[in-house]
C-alpha cells in the first residue's frame, strides 16, 4: 500500500488529504485537514503577502506534516492555486516556506488549476455537457466541457475574498453596492466570448460556498438524504438563498443553518458572483460537486491517461474502486451483478423500464455484499447504509437511494418502515420498481449461493402465469435452484407470474 498527502493551498483556507492507494489500484481518503490563511487578505497595494500571513501558512504546513509523520506518509503533493499567482513577493515567499518546512510548493497557472478541477468532476459526475464553476478566495475557474471534453476554460481574477474586500459586503450592505458587485461580475463575464455563446446548460459548483449553499437549503427543506456530492438546486432555489442573505447583516448571517460561520462573511459575495453567471448563461440546473481540484490531482496520479481522457463512465470508475476497497469476493459480486442484468435485459417485457435502470440494477449488484466488512450478520443493512455514504459517484440522489435499496432487499423483504423515512425522494412507483429489481438481485445471488460459478447464465421465458428460468451450470445446481426458489412468492407479487427455475 501506498501512501499520499494531496495539499492544495488557496486563498481562503489550505487543506490536505492523505489517501491511501492499495495494490489493486483502489484508493480510499483516509483523512483530512482545513486551515484558514487567507493569504490575499490585507495583501498591500503593490501585492505583497503579508509577513502574518505568511507565518500563518508555515504553521499551518507544519501542522499537516506532523500529520502526515504520524500516518506514516511520505509523499506530499503541495500546490498553490491564486493566492501567490499576483504576489509581487512570489519568490521570496516560496524559498522562506520551502526554508521553514521542507515542502517544495508547486504554483499552478489558472488553466492548469482550471484542468485539475474538470478531472475531479468529470471523473466523480455523468453529465456529458455544462460549465464547471469553481469560485475561491482570489479567482474563479470556469470550464466549458462537451461530450465530457474540454472545450473552454477561463480563471477570472477575483473570488469570494476579492469582492466581499473591494464592494465592502462583510457586513450589511445597501441596494447600491449589490448592483455594483453585480456589474463588476458582469463586465467580467463578457469578456470571454465562449460564456456568451452559452445557453442552458448545467452548472456544476465547486467549492466550500456551493457546499454551503446545498447544505443550507437542504436543512431548509428538512431534506432526508445527508449527501453533498451531486445534490440538485434549482437557480430559482440559489436565488431565493441570495435574496434573504443580503437582507441579513453578519449576525444574521451567522445563524443561517447549515452555513458555515467561517464562511458567514464572504457567503453574500460568493452568492452574488454564482447568480450572476447563472443568469449569464440562462441556467435552470446546479449540480453540487465535492470533488474537484485534490481528486483531479489524485486521478492523474493513480491513472496518468486520465490528464488526458476522462474515464468514459463515473459509475463504472466509482464501482470498480469500491469494489476493490470492500468486496471480499469481487468474483462473486461480478457474477451476481451479470445474471441480474441478464434476467434484467430479459423480462423488459414484464417490467417496460428504461435502460437507465440497468445502471441501479448493476451498481447494487456489484456492491450488494459490502456490508460485511462492518459484519456479516445484517450486512444487508450495512451496505444500504455504505452507499448512501461512501463515494458511489455516477448517479444523482434517486438513482444512488434505490441503488442502495434495490442491494438493501437481497436479503431482507420489502423495508416497508425504511421507505418512509424518504418519502420526500422516492414516489409509490419508485418503490414498486425497487421491488422488482431487488428480486432479480435476490435470485441473482441465489444462483451464485456457494460463490463457485455453479451456474454461469441463465435464459428466461415469458410462458402464460410463468416465468421460467432456465440455468446453463458447470455441475450440479439443485442447492442454487432450490435457494432461488425460496424467492418464488415475492416475484409474484413484484412481477404477477409464477417462477419455475430448471
Amino acid at each position: 500500500m501506498k501512501k499520499l498527502a494531496v495539499i492544495d493551498i488557496g486563498s481562503n483556507n489550505a487543506r490536505m488529504i492523505i489517501v491511501h492507494i492499495f495494490d489493486n489500484g483502489s484508493f480510499r481518503i483516509v483523512d483530512e485537514l482545513k486551515e484558514p490563511v487567507r493569504l490575499i487578505s490585507d495583501m498591500t497595494q503593490d501585492n505583497i503577502i503579508r509577513p502574518r500571513r505568511i507565518q500563518q501558512l508555515i504553521k499551518t504546513l507544519l501542522m499537516f506534516k506532523r500529520l502526515c509523520a504520524a500516518n506514516e506518509v511520505v509523499d506530499i503533493i503541495a500546490v498553490l492555486t491564486a493566492a501567490v499567482r499576483r504576489a509581487a513577493n512570489q519568490r521570496s515567499f516560496l524559498d522562506e516556506v520551502y526554508s521553514a518546512t521542507g515542502i517544495n510548493l508547486t504554483l499552478l497557472t489558472g488553466e492548469q488549476e482550471a484542468i485539475y478541477v474538470y478531472q475531479g468532476v468529470i471523473n466523480s459526475m455523468d453529465i456529458d455537457a455544462g460549465v464547471i464553476m469553481d469560485i475561491g478566495g482570489g479567482t474563479v475557474e470556469l470550464v466549458h466541457f462537451e461530450k465530457r471534453q474540454i472545450r473552454d476554460v477561463a480563471c477570472l481574477p477575483f473570488g469570494t475574498l476579492t469582492l466581499t474586500e473591494q464592494f465592502g459586503t462583510y457586513d450589511k450592505v445597501n441596494p447600491a453596492q449589490m448592483e455594483a458587485i453585480e456589474s463588476f461580475i458582469k463586465a467580467r463575464i463578457q469578456e470571454l466570448p465562449w460564456m456568451n455563446a452559452i445557453s442552458n446548460l448545467p452548472l456544476i459548483g465547486v467549492g466550500g460556498s456551493y457546499r454551503n449553499i446545498g447544505k443550507v437549503l437542504r436543512r431548509k427543506k428538512k431534506y432526508s438524504l445527508d449527501v453533498a456530492h451531486n445534490y440538485y438546486m434549482t437557480a430559482d432555489e440559489v436565488k431565493s438563498v441570495y435574496n434573504g442573505v443580503m437582507k441579513m447583516d453578519l449576525d444574521g448571517r451567522m445563524k443561517i443553518k447549515g452555513l458555515s460561520n467561517e464562511r458567514a462573511d464572504i457567503f453574500l459575495s460568493a452568492l452574488a458572483a454564482i447568480t450572476t453567471i447563472i443568469d449569464h448563461i440562462n441556467c435552470t440546473d446546479i449540480y453540487v460537486s465535492c470533488a474537484g481540484l485534490r481528486e483531479g490531482i489524485i486521478y492523474e496520479h493513480l491513472e496518468p491517461q486520465l490528464a488526458v481522457k476522462p474515464v468514459p463512465s463515473a459509475l463504472d470508475f466509482s464501482l470498480k474502486n469500491l469494489s476493490g476497497l470492500y468486496n471480499e469476493n469481487e468474483e462473486h459480486a461480478q457474477r451476481v451483478a451479470q445474471l441480474a442484468l441478464s434476467m434484467f435485459e430479459q423480462l423488459r417485457q414484464l417490467h417496460k423500464l428504461p435502460n437507465s435502470y440497468a445502471r441501479i440494477v448493476k451498481a447494487a449488484g456489484v456492491l450488494h455484499d459490502i456490508g460485511q466488512k462492518i459484519r456479516y450478520y445484517d450486512h444487508h443493512r450495512h451496505t444500504f447504509y455504505m452507499m448512501l455514504n461512501c463515494n458511489l459517484y455516477g448517479f444523482n440522489h434517486h438513482d444512488r437511494l434505490m441503488a442502495a435499496f434495490v442491494a438493501e432487499y437481497h436479503r431482507k423483504d420489502e423495508p416497508k418502515k425504511d421507505y418512509i423515512k424518504y418519502a420526500d425522494i422516492l414516489s409509490g412507483e419508485d418503490i414498486e420498481i425497487i421491488n422488482r429489481l431487488g428480486v432479480l438481485l435476490r435470485i441473482a445471488e441465489s444462483f451464485d449461493r456457494c460463490m463457485s460459478g455453479v451456474v454461469t447464465n441463465v435464459s428466461c421465458d415469458i410462458l402464460g402465469d410463468s416465468v421460467i428460468v432456465k440455468t446453463n451450470a458447470t455441475m450440479d445446481a439443485t442447492l442454487e435452484i432450490k435457494d432461488a426458489l425460496s424467492s418464488s412468492t415475492i416475484f409474484k407479487k413484484a412481477y404477477g407470474k409464477n417462477l419455475v427455475i430448471l
